[in-house]
């Protein structure tokens, strides 16, 4: 098929889908004598795995490995390791994003809660000292969950 083709079928860009044959990440791509590019079927295939790898949080150089290499076969090792990398990865955006929610949650509640009559620029620093407040627990909290304090 002609990029246009693959473009419609895949909802990408022909420029996207040169910048991944550009980037190694297509492969097969033959030149027809007037210098159109001839996709296979594997290449709607392989888009869907960039987008959606890419859509996961993926890098290109990651989405590399989880793609068939030449023989259209996958290193199975390699691809284990990314994924797994990628798993790790989230789950410390997750342990990052609850202890940004948890700081979120503290500001608000100080803002709300806030002693009346107190100055904003008083107000300011008291939501300061409940932020460093909370922040002291949460890393005892660490600690003691990676077994480091008793």
């Amino acid at each position: 098929m002609k990029i246009g083709e693959l473009a419609r079928r895949s909802g990408l860009a022909p420029s996207r889908i040169r910048f991944y044959e550009a980037s190694g990440l297509i492969q097969g791509v033959a030149r027809k004598t007037n210098g159109y590019r001839e996709y296979g079927p594997e290449a709607l295939w392989t888009l869907e795995i960039i987008t959606s790898a890419q859509s996961a949080g993926f890098a290109l150089d990651d989405i590399r490995s989880l793609l068939p290499n030449s023989q259209a076969r996958w290193e199975h090792d390699e691809l284990l390791a990314s994924l797994e990398r990628k798993l790790a990865d989230i789950d410390a955006m997750q342990a990052r994003l609850a202890q940004t929610k948890a700081q979120l949650l503290v500001a608000i509640d100080s803002v709300k809660n806030r002693p009346e009559g107190m100055a904003c620029t008083d107000g300011a620093q008291w939501v300061l000292e409940k932020l460093k407040a909370q922040a002291v627990p949460n890393a005892v909290s660490a600690l003691n969950g990676a077994g480091t304090l008793s």
